[in-house]
């Protein structure tokens, strides 16, 4: 028998994890999006369409950086995917690009979304302002305050935001908030997800929009080393987006190395942290099945990390499957270290990462590499300057 593909889904499954648990009102929208989405981003239409605006809008391909200065103190030879450098600042636009264009072709004119940090939610409402679609954003009322300037340039693309005041007013309350909006308005509205989580098939199709990643990776290291391979991949995962599409065209190879690196808070042990794979368990999140931060009675707990962008608390099917299978590493890193490490790279490569990307070059410090010679890509998913009072504040 054939080994399952850690990429890609059999029957909306990564082995245990993921499926689709969704309500009875969505069901029928679901399914539309599950028949249709592969013949879609397969089409030549939609590939040359989806390829020019990445290329002629959204500035790609984004520059694989050889850092010097980090390379010596870490021992390796460190190159940066330099997602920051997309337009919006993050690797988002790829998602909301291609989900947009799929809407579309799918006529529907509403698209919703759910956004932490605001880079997914300002990536939508750039795609729809682009498109001339109609656009909603929902994002916790915490995560409107801490990240008031992409709030603010939301709504300068016309977005509406709506501030969700529920639980610890983070990202999973954005989501359960999303989704309910999504039930009463099935019809007319195309749900557009962030990040490699939700029910099938948006964990598979947010990585395959997000593989542009991996695939350039592929011809600019083949350029810059003569071999279209790394050693190793390092990459921040709260949902994982950016994860799934630094990984997906080296999932299955096993020589390549995969480090993820979450976000531990204030401590794995403290009970205020949002590092899943260290301490989730199985369960039922947002129509997927998943590990879960929960309480001892089966709940699902509030995930708490510095990081807007990583305080969910799940983690996407195809990492789970990952982690399970020991096919990653799972890295955990705490506040104060993702802090110096963002203004250790901004110190030494002025480079300012988003708090999410810092986790991952804090992850440089907790693993150890075969010699200078090892080639080590780590994804700088997105820039800092929306975090720029956060790390002020630290």
């Amino acid at each position: 028998m054939e080994k399952q593909s850690y990429s890609t889904p059999v029957g909306g499954f990564y082995g245990e994890f993921g499926g689709a648990f969704v309500p009875e009102a969505v069901r029928g929208c679901l399914g539309e999006l599950q028949d249709s989405y592969l013949g879609i981003i397969g089409s030549d239409g939609f590939r040359q369409e989806f390829r020019a605006l990445l290329r002629d809008y959204v500035g790609r391909p984004t520059p694989l950086y050889f850092a010097r200065r980090m390379s010596e103190k870490y021992g390796c030879r460190l190159y940066l995917k330099r997602e920051d450098l997309n337009h919006t600042g993050a690797h988002k636009i790829n998602n909301a690009i291609g989900q947009a264009l799929i809407a579309r072709r799918m006529g529907k004119r509403h698209v919703i979304a759910e956004t932490g940090a605001g880079q997914h939610g300002v990536a939508v409402a750039t795609a729809c302002a682009l498109l001339g679609m109609d656009c909603k954003i929902f994002m916790g009322k915490a995560d409107v305050a801490r990240q008031h300037a992409n709030v603010e340039r939301m709504r300068m693309l016309g977005a509406e935001v709506v501030a969700v005041a529920e639980g610890n007013m983070t990202l999973s309350h954005a989501c359960t908030a999303a989704i309910r909006y999504w039930c009463g308005n099935p019809a007319d509205t195309f749900y557009a997800v962030g990040s490699a989580v939700g029910p099938h098939p948006y964990p598979d199709l947010v990585a395959r929009l997000q593989s542009v990643i991996s695939e350039e990776l592929k011809a600019q290291l083949a350029e810059k080393t003569g071999r279209d391979r790394p050693d190793c991949l390092i990459a921040s995962v709260g949902g994982g987006s950016n994860a799934a599409g630094t990984v997906f065209h080296y999932a299955d190879d096993e020589r390549v190395r995969i480090v993820l690196a979450e976000a531990a808070g204030e401590g794995l042990d403290s009970g205020r942290t949002a590092a899943t794979l260290h301490r989730g368990r199985p369960g039922v999140l947002h129509g997927s099945r998943i590990l879960v931060m929960q309480t001892p009675d089966g709940l699902t707990d509030e995930a708490y990390t510095v990081s807007a962008g990583l305080d969910y608390p799940g983690v996407g099917p195809m990492h789970c499957n990952m982690a399970a299978a020991g096919r990653c590493e799972i890295v955990a890193v705490d506040d104060g270290e993702a802090i110096r490490a963002g203004y250790e790279l901004t110190r030494l490569e002025g480079i300012i990462p988003a708090i999410e990307s810092a986790h991952a070059v804090a992850a440089l410090g907790k693993v150890k590499f075969n010699g200078g010679d090892d080639v080590v890509v780590l994804t700088v998913s997105g820039r800092g300057d929306k975090d720029v009072e956060t790390y002020l504040r630290f």
